[in-house]
């Protein structure tokens, strides 16, 4: 009987030694969030190495996008010993309450978070972790640092690099870098506080191919936290891999050449190789140099003026701004109705002013005549056989027959859309269709005569500078088009699937010769708008825009729009121009310009120097 119960006494007492055991371990590893941190700070006596992010270069091999070194001046809190602040201030140039307050803002920055076991707040600061207490040092002002940090334990230096452009061009293109925020620090476990992530431009959008892979150190540390070593000799630390080089379908030279054309105006150029979408120049005027805003010392130095500058140099025209396409529409127009069968190519209209104003010309006889001379009565002709279907005896009820066919042509253009390319910041222009209308006038309470300016680019029609481009370069492939990119390969693995694909408009290859052949007559022709656009020796395929500007019902001066491509056989470029304000038709300012753009790439210099002489001395509508 003793012996039965000395037995059950040992098993109760292993029993109740198990359950404590088992109480403690599910504290230590559920409820108190310490020993899970003293584990974590375990685990992390490691460095991370990150590498310099991808460089970018241009089609000819230029470097675009490069790196350069410069060091951040870290502290661990846990490192330091013999704290004298106002020794370290005289290194750093900083006062002792500057630097108290330093390491106070570094706790701050790090936020805090909610423990769901402790039923509370705490900081996400660790103080056995690196911070950088002053980022982005150069490299002489680490080497005057460096010799007297061992008098100063916890802080070190860090190796870092930050974004240099070779050419202070491209800046909307391009993008540029800001710290990582909290949400992105949660989401993106590659990066770590103080990182640097892409925010704007191929920056952004191709940003985790521009990261590379990270390396680890491996650190060995005596009791008292010093570093005495790399663990195992560095058997398992890892280096840092960049990431392989990207390469643009951009033209530096060209993009350079493009912005200096631009300068002292508002508006943008789009180039487009028509063989490959790759965009060739995007140039957003006003613009500003990228160096402006490489690092967080630089942003916070030029960010604001760059914001409140009048002029507006951060907005990316080219991809964000929506004008109305003026006279180039009418080209869409042509084709439309010659595919839907209510024209052919020789048919004529007379220029009859009464129904909508026009210039002095004589009355078109064919499609190449109609575009060659710009006939607005023309196209308002072709247009209202598009829309007025004839399919309802209302016209009431027939007009939205016609045009949600006619949304449906311009959606295969890619208009009134989203392009789907590599960089953020695109709008999709408007094409307006039958849900927009009935918003604005009532469910059938519009017919043809109420929405006739879309005939002629104007009224609700809204298209980007891109777009535009894009349909210069569908007409010059007769009928299709690769998605507008910029990215050629990322390493030597070519561009993304997305951009290799040919996307089909709904207007057969035949109908374009004759509207070819109009943007021929259009630059070449006595009587076409754009004369000011021949170069020597290059048939140049045109068309011109003058686009009636009103801000709150307000006339304002006249935008100047071109869109064309060359040559007219095997095109090599496509491009569109517009001049914000400019106050004259679309052959006075856009036109010239684009020929300069066009010849550039062509032939690789300019010989028309008094045509360049004037664009370039031209001030149009800037504030200064």
């Amino acid at each position: 009987m003793k012996y039965d119960s000395r037995k059950y006494v040992i098993v109760t007492f292993f029993c109740l030694i198990g359950v404590i055991y088992t109480m403690k371990l599910f504290y230590m590893q559920v409820v108190d969030d310490q020993w899970k941190l003293r584990a974590q700070q375990i685990a992390e006596k490691k460095r991370e190495i990150t590498p310099p992010r991808a460089v970018v270069f241009d089609r000819n091999g230029k470097k675009v996008v490069s790196n350069q070194t410069y060091y951040n001046l870290m502290v661990c809190e846990d490192d330091i010993r013999h704290f004298n602040p106002s020794k370290l201030g005289e290194l750093i140039n900083m006062t002792p309450e500057e630097i108290r307050s330093r390491l106070k803002e570094i706790k701050v920055e790090q936020k805090d978070y909610y423990s769901k076991n402790l039923k509370r707040r705490d900081s996400n600061y660790r103080s056995y972790r690196s911070y950088p207490f002053i980022k982005e040092l150069t490299s002489d002002e680490m080497s005057r640092i460096v010799p007297h940090l061992e008098e100063h334990p916890g802080f070190f230096e860090e190796i870092t690099s930050m974004r240099h452009y070779p050419y202070a061009n491209g800046a909307n293109i391009l993008g540029y870098l800001t710290e990582v925020n909290a949400g992105e620090l949660e989401r993106l476990p590659f990066y770590k506080s103080g990182d640097y992530i892409g925010r704007s431009g191929i920056e952004r959008y191709y940003d985790k191919y521009f990261r590379g892979e990270k390396g680890v150190k491996y650190i060995v540390q005596s009791a008292k936290n010093n570093q005495i070593g790399s663990f195992e000799n560095g058997r398992y630390d890892t280096t840092a891999v960049q990431a392989p080089a990207i390469h643009l379908g951009l033209d530096a030279e060209l993009q350079a050449y493009g912005e200096k054309l631009m300068q002292n105006k508002k508006g943008c150029i789009v180039a487009i190789e028509p063989s490959t979408g790759e965009i060739l120049a995007l140039v957003s005027a006003p613009t500003y140099d990228p160096n402006l805003l490489v690092g967080r010392r630089k942003i916070k130095a030029n960010m604001p003026a760059l914001e409140e500058d009048l002029n507006v140099p951060l907005f990316p025209r080219p991809l964000a701004a929506q004008y109305m396409p003026g006279s180039t529409f009418k080209l869409l127009q042509s084709l439309i109705g010659m595919q839907e069968g209510v024209i052919t190519e020789s048919s004529g209209f007379a220029c009859n002013k009464s129904v909508v104003g026009c210039h002095n010309h004589p009355s078109a006889r064919s499609v190449a005549e109609a575009v060659k001379m710009s006939c607005n009565p023309y196209f308002y002709a072709v247009t209202r056989r598009i829309i007025e279907q004839k399919k309802k005896k209302s016209q009431f009820e027939d007009a939205p027959i016609g045009l949600e066919k006619w949304v449906q042509y311009m959606h295969s253009f890619g208009l009134g859309k989203k392009l789907n390319t590599d960089i953020t910041g695109l709008t999709s222009g408007r094409i307006p269709d039958i849900a927009f209308y009935d918003r604005w006038h009532g469910h059938r309470q519009w017919k043809f005569s109420t929405i006739r300016s879309i005939s002629i680019g104007q009224g609700e029609v809204e298209l980007t500078p891109l777009q535009l481009a894009n349909v210069a370069a569908t007409i010059a492939n007769r009928g299709w088009f690769y998605t507008p990119h910029f990215v050629k390969s990322i390493g030597d693995k070519g561009p993304l699937e997305q951009y290799k694909k040919k996307n089909y408009t709904m207007v057969d290859r035949k109908y374009f010769d004759p509207v070819i052949e109009g943007m021929r007559g259009c630059v070449h022709d006595a009587g076409g708008t754009a004369r000011r656009a021949r170069i020597d020796s290059v048939i140049i395929c045109g068309k011109t825009g003058t686009i009636e500007n009103y801000i709150h019902g307000v006339k304002q001066k006249n935008h100047s729009a071109f869109i064309c491509f060359a040559p007219m056989n095997n095109p090599k470029i496509a491009v569109s121009v517009f001049v914000e304000n400019a106050g004259d038709g679309g052959g006075t300012w856009a036109a010239p310009i684009a020929s300069l753009i066009m010849e550039k790439y062509l032939n690789g210099e300019v010989k028309d120097k008094a045509k360049e002489k004037r664009i370039l001395e031209a001030k149009l509508s800037i504030f200064e």
